[in-house]
Parts: C-alpha cells; sequence; structure tokens
C-alpha cells in the first residue's frame, strides 16, 4: 500500500488524526488528557502551530491546524514522541503509543466552508461516539475545543484560533452574543446528527485532500507536480523552517551575552552556558538533542540530557 502523501507549505490547513497502537487507549484518565494538551501547547510554541479545533477520544485524537510554517512533520514528530515519553512515564510503560504513521488530511484554505465542515466534524466526534445523552449539551464533553470556543477569550489556550470558524459561520464578534449564536448552530447541528454533511464528511474520511475542485491544480502549482498520487516529503523545506528558527534562538541568546558562536562552540563541551543555550532551544524549537550537540560542540547527546537533568535538579532551569 503507498504511504500517505505529505505535502508541506507555508499557511498550509490539516486535519490530523491519529490512534492508538493495536487500537489500544492513548488517554487512560483526565491526567492524561491534561498532559497531552499542555504537550500540545508546546508543540504550538515550537512549530508556530494555530488549532483551529481538537477532540481527545479514548484511543485517538483529532486536529484540525494551520502550519504558518511547513513544520506538520517535525512537530508531530516531537508531539507524538513527546507525549509517549510522558504517558509511558507516568504509568511506568515501554514502547510505542501511537500507531504507524498519523493520518494528515490537507485542508483547502482558500475556502473557509472547508475549514468549517471539518471542525465541524471534530467538534461532533463525540456525538457520532453516543458519549452524550439526550439532556446534555455538546460543551459537556470537556476534552474537545468545542468548550472553549464558548468561553470568554482569555479563559482559551493561547494556541487555539476561534476567528476564522466564526467569521465562516458569519459571526463577526468574538462577544456573549457571537458565542451564543455559535452554540446554537452547533447545537442544531447536533440534533441534526450532521446528515447535511454526510457526503462532505466521507470526503474528510478517505484521500489526502479536502476541497474545491481547482484545489488539486493550485496543489500542483505548489510542487505536488506528477506525484500527487505518491507521497510527497518535503522534508529538507521542513528542516531548513526548524533550523532557520533554532539558529535565530542561539543568535538571540548569544547576543544577550556577548558571546560569539565560534568562541562557545570552542569552549569545554560541559560548558554551562552551551547546557543553558541547550535548554533553551528544547523549550523553543523541535529540533533533535543530536543536533542541538552537533551544532554547540556540546558532546554526546545523552550527556547533554544528563547535563539538563542536573540543572533542573539544582534549581538552573
Amino acid at each position: 500500500m503507498a504511504r500517505q502523501l505529505r505535502l508541506e507549505y507555508a499557511g498550509a490547513i490539516y486535519h490530523v488524526m491519529s490512534r492508538g497502537d493495536r487500537q489500544e487507549a492513548i488517554f487512560l484518565d483526565d491526567e492524561d488528557r491534561r498532559r497531552f494538551l499542555k504537550t500540545l501547547g508546546e508543540a504550538c510554541g515550537k512549530a508556530g502551530w494555530q488549532v483551529n479545533a481538537y477532540c481527545l477520544m479514548g484511543n485517538h485524537f483529532h486536529l484540525v491546524l494551520e502550519t504558518p510554517e511547513p513544520t506538520l512533520v517535525a512537530g508531530m514528530k516531537w508531539l507524538l514522541g513527546t507525549y509517549t515519553q510522558r504517558f509511558n512515564a507516568r504509568h511506568r510503560m515501554r514502547g510505542h503509543l501511537f500507531a504507524g504513521r498519523y493520518k494528515s488530511l490537507l485542508v483547502d484554505g482558500a475556502d473557509d466552508m472547508y475549514l468549517r465542515v471539518v471542525c465541524d466534524y471534530v467538534h461532533l466526534n463525540p456525538v457520532r461516539a453516543g458519549l452524550l445523552g439526550a439532556e446534555g449539551e455538546l460543551a459537556d464533553y470537556a476534552w474537545s475545543s468545542y468548550p472553549q470556543y464558548v468561553k470568554p477569550v482569555g479563559r482559551r489556550p493561547e494556541w487555539l484560533r476561534v476567528d476564522r470558524l466564526l467569521g465562516e459561520l458569519g459571526i463577526l464578534r468574538d462577544n456573549g452574543a457571537g458565542r451564543w449564536e455559535f452554540r446554537k448552530v452547533m447545537e442544531a447541528r447536533r440534533w441534526a446528527e450532521g446528515h447535511a454533511d454526510e457526503e462532505l464528511w466521507s470526503g474528510i474520511r478517505r484521500g489526502w485532500r479536502f476541497g474545491g475542485e481547482d484545489f488539486l491544480e493550485r496543489l500542483m502549482e505548489r510542487g505536488a507536480g506528477e506525484s500527487a498520487k505518491r507521497e510527497i516529503h518535503e522534508g529538507e523545506v521542513v528542516a531548513e523552517a526548524m533550523e532557520e528558527k533554532a539558529r535565530r534562538v542561539i543568535g538571540e541568546f548569544l547576543g544577550k551575552r556577548r558571546v560569539g558562536f565560534e568562541e562557545l562552540r570552542e569552549r569545554r563541551k560541559g560548558d554551562s552556558l552551551k547546557i543553558e543555550l541547550a535548554e533553551e532551544l528544547r523549550a523553543q524549537t523541535a529540533m533533535s538533542m543530536k543536533w542541538i550537540a552537533k551544532e554547540l560542540n556540546a558532546g554526546a547527546p545523552k550527556s547533554v540530557w544528563n547535563a539538563l537533568r542536573e540543572r533542573r535538579k539544582t534549581g538552573g532551569g
């Protein structure tokens, strides 16, 4: 079977879904869900993502996200890997948590209607799964972005973007009246069970793109070309985008301390400034420890990991 298409470019919108290995749970309790959302927020900061919708289920999750820079692959690698490490550490488990490759559906951003349909698909997932009783409301399911949409602005995660979806529904102001209108629209769709969108939803469940008739043509202009029916990994573009950010972090860090890059590299491998910078790079980017250790001439990745742990123990970061 051909591997799934991966086409990346600045401003791309995706519906991402990933399941647990062998259909097993990826969230064992609410604390796991809170930790996943915290990790997602960190990934957004590192990769520059903007999340339009999310839903956490028992053995899988859905994300609708926009990538201002082509960082889907790098960001997802960090998100899935980091959450797996945290999950395994908390539950004293080992091995894979997620099954194979995540699914990513490229969504046509030229017409917000497609974004609206994908966000509805995600927000109504608990309804389709039978998790809401007849007396309940959509907002009763705490682990999707829908309850966040109906909260005041200051009570939402900074990485959640609501304006595009509200705008597609004709809701121009993110105020009490606008949020009440959004609630009414979504409850109506909930009780209609989304039948009006079923044909469109079938396009979300299969394929690698979801958009207008000319969407493929526009994607080909962006670089899909004749390879549109096979996997496209613009890995070099992704690496360049992430490395550019990492080197910007290095430049800003050293500039504040008036230390040259070559001067830093010539210092001993375990130098405290190298370890402090490594910690900063881990906090702000998705670069691997292997890359960081090599770039800073800080020794083996494992040695840098150990130095970071010791720094945290002594209150250095």
